[in-house]
């Protein structure tokens, strides 16, 4: 039988869990306050902000430039792992600003790339931008399961 956890964590031990990955799904708030959702892929930056590659135009950068509240479930590779939700203020960086996060962005999910010169000229001919997350609060570490008062019988 599998028992729900909630590991309470402080930011260390967040980021530790959040950096190797790469899934998530991304809440904004569309204009008429209703969430809008996205599954995304991401990382985390040297400062421990969540990031995310996207286009000017998706609905994700365009609800954040009008109301900055965020919101990230990052899960594991496996349905039924541990996932948690941090929340916080995004940023939208656009190009040219965007070029050297967005490296830093590709190296937090991927390592090194084999061309960077390649990797820059493919954001600029695609016009990317990049979503910062600075991570004010967060859930704990949680897994799905029954309550823990099952465990006692």
């Amino acid at each position: 039988m599998n028992i729900a956890t909630t590991d309470h964590v402080d930011r260390d031990a967040l980021l530790e869990f959040v950096r190797p990955r790469h899934k998530g799904v991304l809440t904004t708030v569309r204009s008429d306050g209703r969430p809008q959702l996205s599954p995304v892929a991401m990382g985390v930056d040297p400062d421990g902000r969540v990031v995310i590659s996207t286009y000017p135009e998706r609905a994700k950068a365009v609800n954040l430039r009008r109301d900055p509240r965020a919101s990230v479930c990052v899960l594991s590779d496996a349905f039924n792992g541990p996932w948690v939700q941090v929340d916080g203020s995004a940023e939208v960086l656009d190009l040219p600003e965007a070029l050297d996060p967005l490296v830093e962005y590709f190296r937090s999910i991927s390592g090194e790339h084999p061309d960077w010169a390649e990797y820059r000229e493919a954001m600029r001919r695609q016009g990317k931008c990049l979503v910062r997350i600075g991570i004010e609060r967060w859930g704990p570490i949680a897994t799905g399961g029954f309550p823990p008062r099952f465990a006692e019988e």
